[in-house]
């Protein structure tokens, strides 16, 4: 007996395809939805508390625009992403070059090392929150018995400090994941191009310029992209710990939109800075993708 896909004369490419297509569909329509359902509120004036419900056009942009808010805001994701990627990048290859170097001798540095990644980030925020406080705060405990300090600083009540206390965080929670995606893309590197490099005499400078750092850009490329996303819609590690204050020092567009939405409910404004930020990510990850196309083309 012939199955019925045979009697159809069905190929397996288009069997496959078929298979597949409930799961696909099911997944866009989840991806999408919210997507266009921010964009066709963005369009409109929703106050539901007062009733209000009216379509207004592209207002919600124009008014982005005039909003001091949100350019502080941008000017606030783009310095936090900048220098989290930057310090994650650097911290995360130094610790992949290390965790190389030592191989499978020592299998428990790594578990140790990823143990800041494995921690949720509600409760990093919480411990770090504790470690900042201004009274009995282990960070003040430390650097005034150590001489660094003569007062307690108020990291996160301080505008000036408090971005920073979010970053050093960040910091601290995503580089081991940068660190374990270049130590995947230091494992796949030959090894027969740094014996034949010893053999001629290269030192360890030049091998890692010559070798180590073009060979991993491709991985670098691909670090940058997932933390730059990730760090550029932060929410939670920086609400949890200084809630977009003190004033708006540290309020990023995602806290920003956030409080828009669901603490003053403006829908329309509301998903119209979701829907800029959006508009943002696309325009970063449209350049990080085409510096990727280009190395990738470069090595090929």
């Amino acid at each position: 007996m012939r199955s019925a896909r045979e009697r159809a004369k069905i190929p397996d490419s288009v069997w496959g395809y078929l298979c597949a297509a409930p799961a696909v569909l099911l997944l866009v329509a989840l991806a999408l939805g919210p997507i266009l359902a921010a964009v066709g509120l963005s369009f409109q004036r929703r106050l539901p508390i007062f009733g209000l419900h009216e379509f207004v056009g592209s207002a919600n942009y124009l008014r982005l625009i005039e909003d001091d808010r949100f350019w502080s805001a941008c000017r606030v994701t783009l310095y936090f992403t900048g220098v989290s990627v930057a310090a994650e990048l650097a911290l995360g290859l130094a610790i992949a070059l290390l965790l190389d170097r030592i191989g499978t001798r020592l299998p428990w540095v790594q578990a140790i090392v990823l143990i800041p990644w494995a921690v949720p980030t509600v409760v990093s925020a919480r411990m770090w929150d504790w470690l900042y406080q201004f009274d009995h705060g282990l960070i003040n405990y430390v650097l005034m018995g150590v001489g660094l300090i003569r007062h307690p600083v108020d990291w996160t009540g301080d505008p000036s400090w408090a971005i920073h206390a979010a970053i050093a965080m960040d910091v601290w929670k995503a580089t081991p994941f940068a660190a374990l995606l270049l130590l995947a893309g230091l494992k796949a590197i030959p090894q027969d191009l740094y014996r034949a490099a010893r053999a001629d005499g290269a030192g360890a400078w030049a091998i890692f310029r010559r070798i180590t750092l073009p060979l991993l850009a491709p991985t670098i490329l691909i670090v940058l992209v997932f933390r730059s996303l990730d760090a550029f819609r932060v929410f939670d590690a920086v609400y949890v710990l200084t809630g977009g204050g003190p004033g708006n020092s540290t309020e990023t567009l995602s806290i920003y939109a956030y409080k828009t939405l669901f603490q003053t409910l403006q829908f329309g404004y509301g998903s119209a800075l979701a829907c800029a930020m959006f508009g943002l990510m696309l325009v970063m990850i449209g350049g990080y993708l085409f510096l990727l196309r280009r190395r990738l083309r470069a090595a090929g």
